[in-house]
């Protein structure tokens, strides 16, 4: 295990990353702090990244999880109309676990 951490290939991968991650969150800050004013297309493009994020994290989820996991998902969006982030992925985890503990699942 502990010849995977020295690995060249593993490290260069790491580094890369940390680089690739560091240069794009620099980058965005100095290319927004640059402009006088915010083009519409950069905002509206903006304002879709955390709708694509939460996509990119729920659709796997919901599509290859059983169907707890979509009842889960379906109560926690009314939930989530309702009431706060927190208490939304609280309602939608509980019911989860309920229904994996009483073998409904």
């Amino acid at each position: 295990m502990m010849d995977a951490l020295f690995d060249p290939q593993t490290l260069f991968i790491i580094i890369a990353g940390a680089i690739a991650t560091y240069l794009t969150r620099v980058g965005g800050y100095v290319l927004m702090v640059r402009m006088k004013t915010i083009p519409p297309r950069v905002e509206a493009g903006l304002n879709a990244v955390p709708v694509a994020v939460l996509t990119t994290l729920v659709a796997p989820a919901f599509f290859e999880g059983g169907y707890e996991v979509k009842l889960a998902m379906v109560f926690a969006l009314v939930i989530g109309l309702r009431f706060p982030g927190l208490i939304m992925l609280i309602s939608g985890w509980a019911l989860v676990v309920a229904m994996r503990y009483f073998s409904i699942a």
